[in-house]
C-alpha cells in the first residue's frame, strides 16, 4: 500500500495501467487530449512481484478492476467509470487545474 501511496504522490495526475486493458488506453489518451501528462505505471510491464503487490493495494482501494486507477494530486480519483462521469460533469478540468496539472 505505501508503495501505490508514494508512487501516487510523484506527479500531479497518476495512472495505473496495463498496456493490454483498452480502458487503461481511453484514459490515457483522455488525459493527454486535456493537455495532462501523467505519470503511467504500466503494471504488466513490472516483475511480477511488483505487480501483484501494486495491484492488491489498488484492489483495497476500492478499485475494482483494479485498473485504470487514476490518482490526481496524490489522492484516489476512481477507475474509468468515475474519470469518465468527472469529465462529463466538467469537475476533471477543475481537479486538473486545482492539482496544477493543467495551466488554462
Amino acid at each position: 500500500m505505501d508503495r501505490v501511496a508514494k508512487a501516487a504522490a510523484q506527479k500531479a495526475v497518476v495512472i495505473f495501467s496495463k498496456s493490454s486493458c483498452c480502458m487503461c488506453h481511453a484514459i490515457k489518451r483522455l488525459f493527454y487530449e486535456q493537455g495532462v501528462s501523467p505519470m503511467i505505471y504500466e503494471l504488466d510491464e513490472l516483475d511480477s512481484y511488483n505487480s501483484r503487490e501494486m495491484e492488491r493495494a489498488l484492489l483495497r482501494l476500492g478499485c475494482n478492476p483494479a485498473v485504470p486507477a487514476v490518482f490526481i494530486g496524490g489522492r484516489f480519483v476512481g477507475s474509468a467509470n468515475t474519470v469518465m462521469t468527472l469529465h462529463i460533469n466538467g469537475s476533471l478540468k477543475k481537479m486538473l487545474k486545482d492539482a496544477g496539472a493543467l495551466w488554462l
